[in-house]
C-alpha cells in the first residue's frame, strides 16, 4: 500500500500544483516514505521548494521524552529553513510563520484517539490558512486504532489543545479525513486537500488499521508500537490519575500500577464488574520500577494491556472501558484512594486532568459514584458513539 507522501512523490501529477509554490511541511520523527527516507528530505530531493517546516508537542525531532515539554524554534541545519514549533510559546502559527508559505503539507502520523494533540494542531491549522488564505494539504496516513469508536463525546465549554470538538475518545478517523470534518462542523473557508492512501484496508487483520508489511516508528516517544496505540484510548486516561501509565519503563501506555495496589486483586474485580468490557483483550499482572515521572524508583504493582495476539479481537476490544473498570475496581478495593491527579493539564487550569481528558466530568462521576453500574455508563456512553459513527460517515475516504 502507499502512504499520501509515497503517492506525492510517485505521481509528477500531484506534485505539479506545488511548481512555483512556496511550501512548508508539518512533520515529526514518523513522517517517512516507504524506504524510511525522511519525508523532509524526499521532497527536497524530489524539488519541492520547502520554504518551512513545523512541528508538533514533541518537536520535529522527536526529541522530548516526558510529556508537556516544549520546543523551541531552530533553523534547520541542513537546508537553513525556519522551524517553527506548534508545542511552545505558541500552539497556534503565528501570522509572521504563516507569511512562510503558499501550502503547507501535513504529514503526521496519528494513533486515532481525540486527545493526541496533533488532531487539534491539525485544526489550528485549518483556521491559520482559512485567516491567512493558505492551502493545506493532508499527507494522509493509516489509523493504527481502526475505524472503532469509543467514549464520551466532549462536552459544549471544554475544549481544550486535547478537545479539539464534540467528538467522542476513539474517533476512528484518518487525519485526512478529520480535517473534512473540522471544515464542515467548524464552517473554514480554507483550500484544503488529502491526498489519499491506496490500499488501506482499516478492517482487515492482522493490523485491523495499521498495515503490518510498514515499520512501526514512534509519532511521539512513549508511542512505541501498534499495541499502545490500540490501547492508547483507555491508557491515556491514566495521565489525570496518580497511577503510573509506565512513563519511565519500556512499555510506557501500554500498562498501569501504583506501589499501593495488588494488581491480581484489580484484575479479579474487573472480571466480576463487568467482564464483557475484557472482550478482546488479555490483561497481565507484572511488576515496574519508573525511572522518571510517577512513583520514580519504587517497585509497583502493575497491569499490563495486551490488545494483540491470539486472545486479541479488534471488534470486541474496547479500551476506554476497560481503563475506566479498572479505575472503578481501584475505587471498590480502596474507596479512599487518591486516584485523580490535580495539576495544570495541557494549558487547562481550572478543570481536574481527568475531566479535561474526558471531555466532561462523567467518567470520573461515574467511577466515583459507589452505586453506579457498568450499564449506567454504557447508558452515557452508547448514544455518543451512535451519533459520531453517523456524523463522521459522509467524510471517510476509505
Amino acid at each position: 500500500m502507499l502512504f499520501g507522501i509515497d503517492r506525492l512523490l510517485a505521481e509528477p501529477d500531484l506534485r505539479a500544483a506545488l511548481q512555483g509554490k512556496r511550501v512548508a511541511l508539518l512533520a515529526h520523527p514518523a513522517s517517512v516514505t516507504a524506504d524510511l527516507t525522511h519525508s523532509l528530505d524526499a521532497l527536497v530531493a524530489a524539488g519541492v521548494n520547502i520554504s518551512a517546516v513545523f512541528g508538533p508537542q514533541h518537536g520535529v525531532r522527536g526529541d522530548l521524552q516526558d510529556n508537556m515539554l516544549e520546543s523551541p524554534d531552530f533553523t534547520d541545519p541542513r537546508y537553513g529553513v525556519p522551524v517553527f514549533s506548534l508545542y511552545g510559546e505558541v500552539r497556534r502559527p503565528t501570522d509572521a510563520s504563516m507569511d512562510t508559505f503558499d501550502v503547507m503539507l501535513v504529514d503526521l502520523q496519528d494513533v486515532g484517539c481525540r486527545i493526541y494533540t496533533f488532531v487539534t494542531t491539525l485544526l489550528y491549522v485549518l483556521e491559520a490558512a482559512a485567516k491567512h488564505g493558505k492551502a493545506v494539504w493532508v499527507l494522509d496516513r493509516p489509523n493504527p486504532a481502526g475505524r472503532p469508536v469509543e467514549g464520551l463525546t466532549l462536552l459544549p465549554g471544554w475544549e481544550s489543545f486535547v478537545g479539539a470538538g464534540p467528538m467522542p475518545m476513539r474517533h476512528g478517523m484518518t487525519l485526512g479525513e478529520l480535517g473534512h470534518w473540522f471544515i464542515a462542523h467548524y464552517a473554514l473557508d480554507v483550500e484544503y486537500r488529502v491526498v489519499a492512501m491506496q490500499g488501506w484496508e482499516p478492517e482487515a487483520a492482522p493490523g485491523f488499521g495499521w498495515p503490518m508489511e510498514r515499520p512501526w516508528i514512534n509519532p511521539s516517544p512513549n508511542a512505541a508500537n501498534v499495541n499502545m496505540a490500540r490501547a492508547y484510548a483507555g491508557t491515556v486516561m491514566l495521565e489525570g490519575t496518580t497511577l503510573s501509565e509506565g512513563r519511565g519503563t519500556t512499555r510506557p501506555l501500554e500498562l498501569f500500577g501504583a506501589p499501593d495496589i495488588d494488581a491480581r486483586a484489580v484484575i479479579a474485580e474487573m472480571q466480576r464488574l463487568a467482564p464483557a468490557w475484557l472482550a478482546g483483550c488479555t490483561l497481565r499482572d507484572m511488576w515496574f520500577q519508573p525511572t522518571f515521572h510517577k512513583h520514580v524508583g519504587q517497585l509497583c504493582a502493575g497491569v499490563f494491556l495486551h490488545a494483540e495476539g491470539p486472545a486479541y479481537d479488534h471488534q470486541a476490544f474496547r479500551p476506554w472501558r476497560v481503563q475506566a473498570l479498572a479505575f472503578k475496581a481501584i475505587r471498590a478495593l480502596y474507596p479512599d484512594y487518591d486516584l485523580w491527579r490535580d495539576f495544570p493539564y495541557e494549558y487547562v487550569f481550572d478543570k481536574l486532568a481527568i475531566d479535561v481528558i474526558n471531555g466532561g466530568p462523567g467518567l470520573r462521576e461515574w467511577v466515583d459514584d459507589a452505586g453506579a453500574t457498568p450499564a449506567d455508563l454504557d447508558a452515557l456512553t452508547l448514544p455518543d458513539e451512535a451519533a459520531w459513527i453517523a456524523a463522521r460517515q459522509p467524510h471517510l475516504l476509505y
